[in-house]
């Protein structure tokens, strides 16, 4: 579901999520960082303040 999101735009993303909590929300970005790095990559490229969602 989420990769799907991805695809969609990054505030597509943002809303994703905001309906995780801040684990589920680390938990996801590591496993797109470990098997879509380019994916991942793009999504850093285009929203370079994507940390600051986690919180």
């Amino acid at each position: 579901m989420f990769m799907e999101r991805v695809e969609v735009g990054v505030d597509a993303v943002k809303e994703f999520l905001s309906t995780l909590t801040s684990d589920e929300r680390w938990g996801v970005m590591v496993e797109m960082e470990q098997t879509q790095p380019v994916m991942f990559g793009q999504l850093v490229a285009v929203a370079p303040d994507w940390v600051e969602w986690m919180g």
